[in-house]
């Protein structure tokens, strides 16, 4: 249907290894040489809680960032993410009103501990504080101990959470175990380095135990209709199938459509968005058949997850209808341009269990050529390059979400030097953006970043490249949501120079430079196939779908026309080949289709390859280049 076209385009059991950068061996909780470290050790011997479990239940809370006193979206402070709702909403900074817990704890923590709730919202001592005299004040209600280990304070945890049912719940407290477990060091958006040992002891299993306790009366367990692992709290919101009247007076539908995956066709991609808005108007606005659709909803504040589409089915989140048919859309409730206060541990983990058991399931390869986000999604021709969408944005932690994913990002064994993975150090690369707010000159705060900036020269004040399909003929900006002159952690390119400090890699058709130096490096060494232009094939083009020549198309259904984008290879050229398909229609038969109509997957003989063209990805014909395999004798994804 058209009208369903129009709005596409428009629109935006396998346990989870929880992995953490350099996780410690075992030692004292205090190895640390921060004061907020020993902060958490005065804080628990006061109040008579185990450092460890102190420290775990803030690293979910926080991963021990202040924030600079700023807010959460679920209006927490601090490290451990005390809840004052009406003093964040009066300081809402316009992405809505705050949706926490419902539970005012600083002001029972002001209570408790003696210390003034607005130095719990502003002083990071004085708020680790603050949360262990509200974990301490949990565990004697539900018969934890000063000298009970770890395992005794489990509905504590889950208490902590001030989780809306009894299933999120569980999930934050089988997390913070699971940091436990595994242990955690990281340096803190204030510079200091805190480390939580890795304790063998925290078993989950005894600590199961203990749900009882932790499950409030009168809640309900996830319906069973939601496709998600059994360690995630998630729900059945299911988007409409149905018919409505259109704008022009004839019957359209929405919001999504019917089909077999991967009977019928191949689950390539995950899709990772955030929403530009608050998680109850975003799964409103799933529910309406005149909206678009996607397959999950995650909640900012706790990571909980609510379903709207059968993975089986085709939503319409990516305004590339091919991209639609082959992927999985997650929406993470978030604002791109405040990342502190929106892209939570919580949700980090949630997503990460998803799409770690989405990808299991459906053959999906844990790398970025098929984990990607909206920004990385073609526009179907040169029409819509500048419409596209932008999000998750270059906030967002690509590391630490393959860390958790079970596929860290790291150098490869062996290599030649062809290919580089975009990887800076997230915490402390943190390029100048511009453009958070409405006024485009007003630079936005301070933040990690996992994107690099792409230089026309091997110099800092050399203009940035330009995006032909973005910009014509002028240069990027550095806009948050300019995508011209960006490459994000995980993406791989082909080395095309070395001067210096600095590293060129072949994007958009030329030679694109990006700041690399030996003592804080931002890319690593990588292995894998690369592609060229034929010889005597000239320019290749590059388009925005992979489909099948028109001869491939039966009777009655009219074949799609590839359009190139304004991106050419040249000889001499290479880029990184991600993937190898064929070309591939789905043509949606919906509910307004003449009786006996049917789905189908139109598939022909054209051979392509998906590559790193840009920010986004590409796909060039297979007839057109030649590929190059890597020495080690690493394969392209077929």
């Amino acid at each position: 249907m058209p009208g369903r076209l129009a709005r596409c385009a428009a629109a935006t059991a396998v346990l989870l290894p929880l992995l953490t950068a350099g996780s410690p061996a075992a030692g004292s909780a205090r190895a640390g040489d921060g004061s907020l470290q020993e902060s958490f050790a005065a804080a628990a011997r006061q109040y008579g809680v185990p450092e460890g479990v102190l420290l775990g239940v803030a690293y979910l809370e926080s991963r021990w960032d202040a924030h600079g006193g700023a807010p959460s979206v679920a209006g927490g402070y601090g490290p451990m993410h005390l809840t004052d709702l009406r003093t964040a909403a009066a300081g809402d900074g316009g992405h809505g009103k705050p949706g926490g817990r419902g539970a005012q704890t600083v002001q029972r923590a002001a209570r408790l501990s003696g210390i003034p709730a607005a130095r719990l919202r502003t002083d990071p001592g004085a708020n680790v504080r603050g949360g262990a005299a509200l974990l301490a004040d949990h565990g004697r209600r539900l018969g934890a101990g000063r000298d009970d280990g770890a395992d005794g304070w489990y509905a504590a945890v889950a208490a902590y959470a001030q989780a809306p049912d009894a299933a999120t719940a569980r999930v934050f407290a089988d997390e913070v175990y699971a940091v436990l477990r595994a242990g955690a060091r990281r340096t803190t958006d204030s510079g200091e380095t805190v480390t939580l040992p890795a304790d063998a002891a925290a078993r989950l299993a005894a600590a199961r135990t203990s749900r009882a306790a932790a499950a409030p009366a009168g809640l309900r367990a996830a319906p069973a209709e939601a496709e998600c692992p059994r360690e995630l709290a998630c729900e059945w919101l299911p988007a409409p199938y149905e018919v409505y009247e259109g704008k022009d007076g004839k019957p359209d539908y929405g919001n999504h459509d019917k089909a077999r995956r991967p009977h019928d066709q191949r689950i390539r991609y995950i899709v990772v968005h955030d929403t530009e808005g608050g998680y109850d108007g975003t799964v409103q606005a799933v529910q309406d058949p005149e909206s678009v659709s996607w397959h999950y909803t995650l909640r900012s504040s706790d990571g909980h997850v609510a379903q709207h589409v059968r993975t089986s089915d085709v939503a319409w989140h990516a305004g590339n209808w091919q991209v639609n048919a082959q992927s999985i859309g997650l929406e993470h409730e978030a604002w791109l341009t405040d990342p502190a206060a929106w892209f939570t541990e919580a949700m980090y983990r949630s997503s990460a269990r998803l799409v770690r058991r989405l990808a299991h399931d459906y053959d999906v390869p844990l790398n970025r050529h098929h984990i990607i986000g909206h920004d990385n999604v073609p526009a179907r021709d040169p029409e819509h390059v500048p419409g596209m969408h932008t999000d998750p944005g270059p906030f967002w932690d690509w590391a630490h979400y393959f860390d958790l994913l079970g596929a860290p990002l790291e150098p490869a064994a062996q290599t030649d030097g062809r290919i580089v993975t975009i990887r800076p150090d997230y915490a402390s690369h943190r390029p100048a953006y511009t453009a958070c707010t409405k006024d485009a000159a007003a630079p936005c705060p301070p933040h990690g970043s996992g994107a690099v900036r792409l230089h026309t020269r091997p110099a800092a004040g050399a203009p940035l490249v330009r995006d032909p399909g973005l910009h014509g003929t002028a240069p990027s900006s550095t806009g948050v949501n300019d995508t011209g002159a960006r490459a994000s952690t995980g993406q791989q390119f082909a080395v095309a120079g070395r001067s210096g400090d600095w590293t060129a890699i072949w994007y958009l058709g030329r030679k694109a430079w990006f700041h690399n130096p030996a003592a804080a490096p931002t890319a690593i060494g990588d292995d894998g196939a690369t592609l060229t232009p034929r010889p005597g094939a000239g320019p290749v083009r590059v388009y925005g779908r992979a489909l099948p020549e028109a001869s491939a198309y039966p009777e009655g259904i009219e074949p799609e026309r590839s359009e190139p984008l304004p991106y050419e290879l040249r000889p001499g050229q290479r880029y990184v080949v991600g993937d190898t398909l064929p070309g591939e229609h789905f043509h949606a038969a919906g509910p307004t289709d003449e009786a006996g109509a049917a789905s189908r997957v139109v598939r022909g003989r054209t051979l392509w390859h998906q590559i790193q063209v840009g920010h986004r990805i590409g796909y060039v014909k297979a007839a057109d280049v030649t590929v190059e395999r890597p020495r080690s004798g690493g394969q392209p994804n077929v």
